[in-house]
């Protein structure tokens, strides 16, 4: 008697769900299917056959598990997957979105504006600024006259934001602050310095003159040139002699004295 020969259409035991994989690593979509007479899988990328070649691999282990392996990963490799299994009884499939995340492109630190030469009066605030950029982004290191200067110095605060902008804010600025500031930034990749000097102006105060008074009684000369103020020595003596009027404007004499 002839034995019946049975047949089963494809059927996934085992299949991935959608992924997140980084450009420039390996990636690999396993999955497992069933059938009679045993299936063939096809492997697409939204709608087109993924051939096999120097980054994309197809390989079947004993175990009966199908794998695609990609590697390295690139942007072109992201998109819709679909694993197509057929048999003369029929076919089957899943599909799953491959999202590649992009390779984190590496670069040193580099100034796009450097600190500037600066001064202020004493007492006043100060800012010492500058950007700069890199990637990963960059740690950054204050110095004063090649001194570390810490993050919880008195009067000192260091400041940064996501544009590369950093800046060393000082107030009120002290003459003890004057001093060379350098600013260091480093990554994995290198390490930049900028120097710029700082100079502290003392804050002058004017004095006002005191008024010249006149002692009661005495003459003019007399009460000018006791204020160390000769003005016959300013004048021309009498070989050539000058005519003077009468001042308009009274002088008053000075109770206090």
């Amino acid at each position: 008697e002839a034995v019946q020969e049975r047949f089963f259409r494809p059927y996934f035991l085992q299949a991935p769900g959608d992924m997140v994989a980084y450009e420039g690593r390996l990636c690999r979509l396993d999955c497992k299917v069933s059938g009679l007479p045993t299936p063939d899988l096809t492997w697409l990328l939204n709608g087109k056959p993924v051939l096999p070649d120097g980054t994309h691999k197809m390989l079947v282990r004993e175990t009966g598990v199908h794998s695609l392996l990609i590697d390295p990963l690139s942007q072109n490799d992201a998109g819709t997957y679909t694993c197509l299994a057929t048999n003369k009884t029929g076919h089957n499939s899943f599909s799953l979105d491959l999202t590649v995340v992009a390779k984190e492109v590496k670069k040193a630190p580099m100034f796009l504006e450097k600190l500037q030469n600066c001064g202020v009066p004493e007492g006043y605030p100060v800012r010492l600024e500058c950007r700069v950029v890199g990637m990963p982004p960059p740690i950054f290191y204050w110095k004063k006259d090649n001194e570390s200067i810490p993050s919880n110095r008195e009067r000192m605060s260091m400041h940064q934001d996501t544009t590369g902008y950093v800046c060393l804010l000082i107030q009120p600025a002290k003459k003890a602050d004057a001093g060379w500031y350098t600013l260091s930034a480093k990554n994995e990749v290198g390490i930049v310095s900028c120097t710029a000097r700082l100079d502290i102006y003392a804050q002058w105060h004017r004095q006002i003159p005191q008024p010249i008074r006149l002692r009661p009684g005495g003459s003019w000369y007399a009460n000018l040139t006791s204020q160390g103020l000769d003005i016959f020595s300013a004048f021309p003596t009498t070989e050539s002699p000058m005519l003077f009027s009468s001042p308009t404007q009274k002088i008053v004499e000075s109770e206090e004295l």
